[in-house]
This record gives structure tokens, sequence and C-alpha cells, in this order.
């Protein structure tokens, strides 16, 4: 096998011998934590019940929560599922490799396990080089067919990882983790459900609606609560991607008040663009983090800030809410569901 060391990836130190014994223990029902541009993920064999169960079991995730199945760039989706129409192989021909994740009819074949016991199932293939090489390795062992069943490599609800270092943080030692280094885009990918027959969003990501409706020439129907027949996706959950520290989103004008009627000793976490914040930044007790302005460094950054804003010593975290536009609706989404956390005690 020629090398698979990253480029591009600076933390990295993953080379041909890391990548065939976490595909050998991929083949031997163990899991391993992987990075993708999206975020680390926790890998198992998407063909064996028995890996399926070690992830839920290790995140603690509900069984009937589905996970998605990634595959090498040179993987046969088709394999996964009943069939492959013609809006998915558009959206694979345009976004493979790349954040974007498809939900299609599962095949009779693939266990229910991998999809929550739905009779769909989710398909991505990332762009990270070492995910990349650790999909092609695995496929190798299983004769071109195998793909890895991968969660957010976190326990269930909590931040998800982007770096190695914030895997190891969740499972210690138990886990074995591929370190390549931060993930780029750092939000999960888009998933797009095309198994009812038209194109539905049901996870906002970096593929944006408007790249989806580029490609398929219509837009796709956009989450709003009241799709009662939408399958259960990845993410998709109320309350998810929560810190430990209770997280208020509100507009900049709804936080004011609340850092005005702050206890003197209390030390709160103010998020928020710099334009947008004057006299606050520097206020007495309060411990001031300058939001992004661009929306593609805001995901980035995104999860890195909360794991660290949970080790700042504050009590609260206070966050703006960021512009109701559509380069925003990834960003807005992952923030409301972790404020969604703690909304009984805002």
């Amino acid at each position: 096998m020629p090398d698979q060391t990253p480029a591009g990836f600076p933390a990295a130190a993953v080379n041909a011998a890391d990548i065939e014994r976490a595909a050998a223990l991929l083949d031997e029902g163990e899991l391993v934590a992987f990075p993708t541009e999206t975020v680390y993920g926790l890998g198992g064999d998407a063909e064996s019940a028995e890996a399926v169960a070690r992830i839920y079991a290790a995140k603690g995730r509900p069984a009937n929560h589905p996970v998605i199945v990634h595959l090498p760039p040179q993987g046969d989706p088709a394999y996964w599922v009943k069939d492959l129409p013609p809006d998915a192989q558009k959206l694979i021909d345009a976004f493979w490799p790349g954040p974007l994740t498809l939900i299609l009819k599962r095949a009779a074949h693939i266990p229910p396990a991998v999809s929550g016991g739905q009779d769909s199932v989710g398909l991505r293939c990332p762009s990270h080089p070492v995910a990349q090489a650790l999909l092609a390795a695995f496929a190798a062992l299983r004769g071109g067919y195998g793909g890895v069943a991968a969660p957010s490599a976190n326990r269930f609800g909590h931040v998800s990882p982007t770096t190695a270092q914030h895997v190891r943080e969740e499972f210690g030692s138990a886990i074995h983790v591929l370190d390549g280094g931060p993930s780029d885009v750092g939000i999960e990918s888009t998933i797009v459900d095309l198994s009812r027959g038209f194109p539905a969003l049901l996870r906002p990501g970096r593929v944006t609606p408007q790249d989806i409706a580029d490609v398929l020439g219509e837009a796709p129907r956009l989450p709003d609560g009241s799709d009662a027949t939408a399958p259960r996706a990845s993410g998709t959950l109320k309350a998810h991607y929560a810190p430990r520290t209770p997280l208020a989103l509100l507009p900049f004008e709804a936080l004011e008040p609340l850092l005005a009627a702050r206890d003197t000793n209390e030390r709160i976490a103010l998020v928020a663009r710099a334009s947008r914040a004057g006299a606050w930044a520097s206020a007495t007790g309060v411990h001031f983090i300058a939001a992004p302005e661009d929306p593609h460094v805001y995901a980035r950054e995104l999860y890195g800030l909360l794991r660290a804003l949970d080790r700042a010593n504050v009590t609260r975290i206070l966050i703006e809410k960021l512009p109701d536009t559509i380069e925003w609706i990834a960003v807005n989404d992952r923030l409301g569901r972790a404020a969604a956390a703690f909304e009984a005690q805002t």
C-alpha cells in the first residue's frame, strides 16, 4: 500500500501501518475513531449488527437513532440501497467526496441496526485523506464493498469532536484514534432525504439548499417541524450538540438584560460579534469571545469554542443569535439544538 500520510493536516501523524491496523480492527468488529472534514467519527463495520451495537453502547445513543455509512471514493453506493435515483447520482457527482449525506431506501441485505430499524439508510463519502485511506483499506478487506458506520465520536448529545484530543477527552484510551488534525468544515454534513421521491433537507451543513437546488433544478423542502413522514436522521433531535455549561441563544438585545441582572459574583461567557458587544466586551465578570463574522469560520471554530467554554470556569454561556439568513442556517441549527438542552433552565 502506498504511503497514506495526508497532506495539509499539520497535526496528523498517520502512515500506512496505522491505516492497516485501524482497518484490521474494524474488520475484527472493533471501533475506531477517525477524522473527516466535518467532525471525527466513531466507526464500526456497517454490516455488523454487533459492531453497530458497540457504537450505540459507547456513545450512550438510543438504538432507534440511525448512523451514517461512510464509503470510500471508489465505493459503490448502489450496494447499500434498493435503487439509486437520478437525483442521487447528480448529487453524488456534484458533492462527493464531501460533506453531503444522502438518505435512500436501504437494500434488504443491509442490517436494519445501522438505520435505527428504518427502511432507509444514510450514505456519505468524506473528503478527508485519512478517512479515505481508512475506508479504502477496510473496503479492500471486504471485496470492495465495506462501509463504516460512524456517528460523531462523542457521548450522545454532547459537543461533537473536531480534533483527536476531543475524542480522547470523551473516551480516554478505550477507543483507537487516528489523528488527522483538526476538521476543516467543523460541523456535521448536510443531510438530504431522497427516500420519498422528492428532495428534503433534514440537517443543514456546508452544502447549502441553494447548492442542492442548483444541481437538481428544484429546491429541497426545508425543515419546519411539519414533515411528519421524514425519516429519522443523525443530529436532528431537538436537543443536541450541547456543552455541559448551561447555554442560552438569544438576539443580542435579549442578552443585555441577562447580563445586566447577573449576580456580581457570577462569571458569564458572552459570545457575540464584536460589532454588537459594545461595553459588554470589557465588563467585569464577563468572559467575552468575539464571534467570527464569517459563517464558515464560525462553523469551523464552533465545537472547539463550546468545549473551551466548558473549561473556562463560567456559570453560563450567552450566545448571540445569528441572522436568519441561508448562509447562517447551519450554525444557527447547531446553536439552537445546543441551547434546547437547557431551555427549561433559562
